[in-house]
């Protein structure tokens, strides 16, 4: 069983999002808990963020928090990955809310066969990836970061398999995002949603 890591900047993040401060930050929230949920459904779950409210969350649902060191978010999975206890791991952005227990579980395979899963977002960034160990981690997110960890991982001799799954490849930066991804989302985030559509 894998075991995920989900860094969470904050709630004073989606700085692209065309909305009030309150609004941005309910919908932040709403889609880790989403996102959490689905993690812990799948295996041990950690959550790197210093975000208070955050870490209750992830308390709630079963999570367990892991201090965000600052740095940015590599920083972040990094640190959360120094308390990995297994093999398998899975980092997952906390703003894809579409994602369920079965998407992980595919991704995963990718690093049962000793390869890494990749999933891109479609402005080339990465959404997720599952890491047959740890080790193979490096902070290389921003811009045209799924090139970056492809390459990265090719020098250590590890294949990157390029994950098709939606509802990992879906995330939410812009209004635009929001209502494309819709009544797909988790229910939390679909409870925040309202506000962003129709305010």
């Amino acid at each position: 069983m894998p075991e995920i890591v989900v860094p969470f900047r904050g709630r004073t993040g989606k700085q692209r999002l065309d909305a009030p401060n309150d609004v941005r930050e309910r919908l932040a929230l709403a889609m880790l808990g989403d996102v959490l949920t689905a993690a812990v459904a799948t295996g041990r779950t950690l959550l790197a963020s210093s975000d208070a409210a955050a870490r209750e969350l992830a308390a709630e649902l079963g999570a367990e928090a892991v201090g965000d060191p600052g740095g940015g978010q590599g920083a972040a999975v990094a640190a959360a990955l120094e308390h990995a206890g297994g093999e398998i791991v899975l980092v997952v952005n906390a703003d894809v809310p579409c994602v369920v227990p079965h998407d992980l579980r595919t991704l995963a395979g990718a690093a049962e066969l000793g390869a890494v899963g990749l999933v891109e977002a479609a402005d080339g960034t990465t959404n997720a990836l599952a890491l047959p160990t740890p080790a193979l981690f490096a902070p290389l997110y921003g811009a045209a970061s799924a090139v970056r960890f492809r390459d990265h991982f090719s020098t250590q001799g590890v294949t990157a398999v390029s994950a098709v799954i939606p509802n990992l490849s879906d995330d939410v930066d812009t209004v635009e995002d929001a209502r494309r991804v819709g009544l797909r989302a988790g229910p939390r985030t679909q409870a925040a949603l309202g506000r962003v559509l129709d305010p």
